[in-house]
C-alpha cells in the first residue's frame, strides 16, 4: 500500500467510525475501489488495526468522563453507599455491554472476515438497517438521560452492537444509537452511550489484530502505512466527534438515513453493473 491510499483510508475511517454510517463499509468499499481484496487476511487486519486511532481520539476526548466513570467504579467495589452514584453502575453497565460484541467475535471471526465482508451483506444491511433508524429516531418519550442508564440497558445495547461485526453495514454506532433510542434515552446520551460502549469493544479488536495478525500486515499492506492510517484516523476523529454531538443536539438522524439509502442504492447498483465484484 502506498502513502497517498494510507492517508486516504484514514480519513475514511477516522470520519466515519462514530457516524451511524459504517464504517467498516465504507473501508470496504474504499479499499475495493483502490483494487484491494477486501478479505484478504492483511486488509482484514489493517482495517481492524487502525480503528484503533479513532478510538485513542474517542479516548482522549472523553478523558474526564473516562476516569470519572472509573474512579466511581472502583470506589463502588470498596464502599457500599458509594454503589449508589450512577457512574458505578455505568462502569458495570460498560463492561456488561462490551461482553456480547467480544463473544460474537470470538466465536464467528472466520466469517466476520471472509463470507460477510460481501458488498451485498455491505449494501443490504446499509438499506435494512436504516428502516431501524428511522423508527428509533421517531420514537416518542426520548427523555432519559446519562445518569438513568442501567446495567440492563447496557447490555440491551450491547446486544445490538454484537450484530455490527457480523452484518458491516448495520454500523456499529448505528446499532448502538438505535438501541439508546428505543431504550428511550435523547439523542445525545444516545450518542454518548455509543462512544462509551464501543471504546472497550474496539481497542480489544484492534489489538487483537495487530497481535495475531502481524505477520499478515507485514507481509502485505505493511507496518509503515498502517501506522501512517491509524495517525490520521486519530486526528480526523477527534473533529468528528465534536461534530457529531454538535450535530445531534439539534438535528435528527434523518440525513445519515437518506446517505445510507443512497449509498446502499449505489452499491447495488454498481454490483448489478458489473462494475465491482462482490
Amino acid at each position: 500500500m502506498n502513502w497517498f491510499h494510507a492517508v486516504l483510508l484514514g480519513i475514511v475511517e477516522g470520519i466515519t467510525e462514530f457516524l451511524p454510517v459504517s464504517s467498516t463499509g465504507h473501508l470496504n468499499i474504499v479499499e475495493k475501489l483502490l483494487g484491494y481484496q477486501i478479505d484478504d487476511p492483511g486488509m482484514t487486519a489493517f482495517t481492524a488495526v487502525i480503528q484503533v486511532g479513532a478510538i485513542i481520539a474517542a479516548i482522549v476526548f472523553f478523558w474526564k468522563d473516562i476516569v470519572r466513570i472509573a474512579v466511581a467504579w472502583f470506589k463502588g467495589l470498596r464502599d457500599k453507599e458509594a454503589r449508589q452514584d450512577h457512574d458505578y453502575r455505568l462502569g458495570w453497565g460498560i463492561i456488561v455491554g462490551s461482553i456480547p460484541v467480544a463473544v460474537v467475535g470470538l466465536l464467528f471471526k472466520g466469517a466476520i472476515e471472509t463470507t460477510l465482508r460481501s458488498m451485498w451483506v455491505i449494501a443490504g444491511a446499509l438499506l435494512l438497517w436504516s428502516i431501524v433508524m428511522w423508527i428509533a429516531d421517531r420514537r416518542p418519550g426520548r427523555n432519559r438521560q446519562m445518569r438513568d442508564v442501567t446495567v440492563k440497558d447496557a447490555l440491551v445495547i450491547g446486544l445490538f452492537q454484537a450484530l455490527a461485526p457480523l452484518f458491516p453495514g448495520i454500523s456499529r454506532s448505528g446499532a448502538t444509537i438505535s438501541a439508546g433510542l428505543f431504550a428511550g434515552f435523547d439523542r445525545v446520551t444516545a450518542t454518548r452511550l455509543s462512544f462509551f460502549m464501543g471504546i472497550p469493544a474496539l481497542v480489544a479488536a484492534g489489538a487483537l489484530e495487530a497481535v495475531t495478525k502481524g505477520s499478515d500486515i507485514a507481509a502485505g499492506v505493511g507496518w509503515g502505512p498502517t501506522l501512517i492510517a491509524t495517525a490520521v484516523s486519530f486526528v480526523v476523529a477527534y473533529g468528528s466527534i465534536a461534530w457529531l454531538l454538535k450535530f445531534v443536539s439539534s438535528n435528527t438522524f434523518t440525513s445519515f438515513i437518506i446517505y445510507r439509502v443512497i449509498l446502499g442504492v449505489v452499491i447495488v447498483g454498481l454490483l448489478m453493473a458489473g462494475l465491482i465484484t462482490a
